[in-house]
């Protein structure tokens, strides 16, 4: 900066300054060195004008760099000396042990600072929980603990949990033993203001308790109240108050009808006066319809409780409130709401005056702050407002109740005296066909179709549950019937006949219920409610149940051909007899069968499960006659006999099977046999082994020879045993069998 102040200088005193290399002259050096002079003239001037102004801030200054030089040269002469003892030795151990023990004696100072604390608090809060122990007055008891508790329960004293003394922890278990003994001393106070008679309807609240005096503090109803609202025990000290107000008064009032709430104050004025709450019988006083006298009751004892127990103290109202609202609510809905709630979707209007009682009932605890405006504690008026709901769901609960009791009570052992035949025989809904159907079935399906014509002119809420009780309906008779009937299901019995028919009938109008309602439904349902699943259960369920009897029908005819030991040495009298009499039962059991099905069964039902008995019976019967492996002469006779009777004792069996029977044909004729060969096959063949039997050899060979017992079931081996059995062994014997076997089936 100097070197360039300077050129500044010279610019003005030299002609061409831009050439540093130019010479000054005499005259010019002489210039350049007085206007040097002036500068530091006006220089020096200025720093002195400068220390002028700002000399204490100078000295100041100075004094502590004076100071600081001391402190540093003393800090020099204590490093000395504290490393005196080390200029012998290089080593810094010594230096590091009095580094620890200075170290050490700090931290056994701060400790002995933070005892010393300790047990000057531990002082302090003993005598103060003393002081407590010792107050007159329970508000100052209650207040020393309250101010107590942040000090002894809140916080942490000295540190952590861990570390805090032993002392601490009894000082807090003297406080929670204070605070106990206080909290069951004042409620104790808080029920003996209140006297309730034995015969109960009726509460007496006095300002002191019984037998304390008026002039001191103790046992005061409001005293004791706000002691438990400082320690916050408000609620402990309500809780019995509002059990027994609950039991004696409000109960009464709520479940019956014809009571009245009356007040009487007692000794008025005086510092002992009482006040007396009863719930008296008024015939006189009816109930409205719309609950008002009811809520008008609870209103009145609600005031009592404000006025006379509470003092007209929000926070004391509120706690009484919370102890009780919840049992009040449940109350009136139980006793009032419940039973209000209307039996026809068209009385649903008439509950707007319920609804609109309600409201101001609620209203009004809310303007004497029993219910707080900002929290949801309008649980009555919740269930109103939902009362379709309700209403809906007390529909679908009489609707499952009136299946069940159709369910329990219909006499499937006697159907016909249950109901009369006409009204129980029905269309088929997608078949044209009829069929017995029980009563109760028929009445299940009423009931389904009254649920969805109301669910058709109903809100989405209530359409729903009208919905879902029709479902439950056909799920009732799904899971009682097959359980109630499981006996009579595992026997031949017309009872199974008839659950087939109804599971069938109910998966029929189930199929149509969908085209029949679904378009009336409320929008939001039409795609949520559906029935069309329940069809294929219900259309299983028909099979099961059948297919088990069918099988049932034939173990039990199997039985009974057993008897017949395989209809050998028929041509002996007792063994003929046997296998008569076999033929005979399963050809009444076939006819019970037939007179059991027959009426109730839709026709082609009847046809085809007939057919597969009669199929399985003639199967059996052909068998155990082709398993015979000798005849005699006279035995073949009396075999062909036992198929003439079973055909002939049949008759009226396979009349029913024949199409377009009406009832008028008597007898069998070449075309009724044929359409039954045609339904039942075996049949064919069974008829065809009487023929067998009564056959020469030679006829055998020429009736295999043409195909026709190959038309009616017999195979090659068959025929050639049968052979055998017949006739003895011979010549043409070996030449027919020859031929019956080189010749293709």
């Amino acid at each position: 900066m100097a070197a360039d102040d300077v050129r500044e200088l010279l610019l003005s005193t030299t002609a061409d300054a831009s050439d540093p290399s130019t010479p000054l002259s005499a005259p010019d050096l002489r210039l350049l060195i007085d206007r040097l002079r002036l500068r530091s003239d006006r220089l020096h001037a200025s720093a002195l004008s400068f220390a002028a102004s700002h000399r204490g801030a100078l000295a100041s200054s100075l004094a502590r760099a004076a100071s600081a030089a001391d402190s540093s040269a003393s800090v020099e002469s204590s490093l000395a000396d504290a490393l005196a003892p080390l200029a012998s030795s290089p080593d810094l151990s010594d230096l590091k042990a009095l580094a620890d023990r200075l170290l050490a004696s700090r931290r056994e100072l701060a400790e002995r600072q933070e005892q010393l604390a300790a047990a000057s608090t531990i002082a302090s809060l003993a005598a103060r929980l003393r002081e407590a122990r010792a107050a007159v007055n329970p508000l100052d008891t209650a207040a020393a603990a309250a101010e107590l508790k942040p000090l002894l329960i809140d916080a942490e004293p000295s540190g952590s949990g861990e570390d805090a003394p032993v002392v601490f922890g009894l000082l807090r278990s003297d406080w929670e033993q204070l605070v106990d003994e206080l909290q069951v001393g004042l409620a104790k106070n808080v029920e003996e203001c209140m006297e309730f008679p034995p015969e109960g309807g009726k509460v007496v609240v006095s300002a002191t308790p019984r037998g304390c005096s008026s002039q001191t503090h103790v046992g005061k109803l409001r005293v004791a109240l706000q002691a438990l609202e400082i320690i916050d025990a408000l609620d402990y000290g309500m809780a019995k108050i509002a059990d027994l107000m609950m039991k004696h008064i409000l109960v009464p009032a709520i479940s019956n009808r014809h009571v009245a709430v009356s007040v009487e104050v007692l000794e008025e004025g005086g510092p002992e006066h009482s006040v007396v709450l009863s719930v008296v019988p008024s015939e006189e006083l009816k109930d409205n319809n719309d609950g008002s006298n009811l809520y008008s009751r609870i209103i009145d004892v609600i005031k009592f409780v404000c006025k006379f127990i509470c003092m007209e103290n929000s926070k004391w109202v509120q706690s009484f409130a919370k102890l009780t609202w919840p049992r009040i609510s449940d109350l009136v809905i139980t006793h009032f709401l419940s039973k209000a709630v209307p039996n026809e979707a068209s009385k649903l209007i008439e509950f707007q005056d319920v609804v609109r009682s309600t409201a101001e009932f609620e209203n009004k605890l809310r303007s004497m702050t029993f219910l707080l405006p900002d929290r949801n504690d309008g649980k009555l008026t919740q269930f109103v407002d939902d009362v379709e709901v309700h209403f809906a769901v007390r529909k679908r609960s009489e609707i499952l109740v009136k299946a069940r009791n159709i369910l329990v009570q219909y006499d499937y052992d006697n159907p016909l005296e249950s109901g009369g035949r006409g009204d129980s025989v029905v269309d088929l809904l997608f078949l044209p066909e009829k069929c017995f159907t029980s009563k109760s079935a028929l009445l299940l399906m009423k009931l389904v179709h009254g649920s969805l014509k109301d669910a058709s002119m109903s809100s989405a809420r209530v359409a729903k549950e009208f919905c879902f009780a029709a479902r439950d309906v056909l799920l009732l008779y799904k899971a009682i019937v097959p359980v109630q009937l499981e006996k009579q299901l595992d026997s031949i019995s017309q009872v199974a006949a008839i659950v087939h028919n109804d599971f069938y009938h109910l998966s029929q109008e189930i199929l149509g219920l969908a085209f029949q309602y679904r378009a009336d439904f409320p929008i939001d349902l039409q795609k949520q409610v559906v029935f069309v699943d329940l069809a294929p259960i219900f259309s299983q369920m028909a099979d099961d149940v059948f297919r088990r009897q069918i099988q049932v029908a034939i173990d039990t005819i199997s039985e009974a051909i057993d008897g017949a030991d395989g209809f050998q040495n028929t041509h002996q009298p007792q063994h003929y007899e046997s296998a008569k009499f076999s033929i005979e039962q399963a050809v009444f059991i076939l006819e019970k069968i037939r007179i059991m099905w027959e009426s109730i069964l839709p026709k082609s039902t009847y046809k085809k499960s007939m057919c597969r008995v009669l199929g399985s019976v003639f199967s059996r019967i052909t068998r155990d006659m082709l398993l015979i492996d000798d005849m005699a002469a006279e035995e073949t006779l009396q075999l062909q006999g036992l198929i003439h009777l079973a055909l002939e004792n049949l008759s009226s069996l396979f009349l029913s099977l024949v199409e377009g029977d009406d009832g008028s044909t008597k007898f069998l004729d070449h075309d009724t046999w044929i359409q039954l060969d045609g339904t039942v096959p075996s049949l064919k063949k069974f008829r065809k082994l009487a023929e067998l039997l009564d056959m020469s050899l030679k006829s055998i060979t020429a009736v295999w020879e043409s195909g026709d017992l190959v038309s009616c079931g017999f195979t090659s081996s068959e025929v050639q045993n049968f052979i055998k059995a017949i006739f003895a062994d011979s010549p043409l014997r070996k030449e027919c069998l020859g031929w019956i076997a080189r010749t293709p089936a």
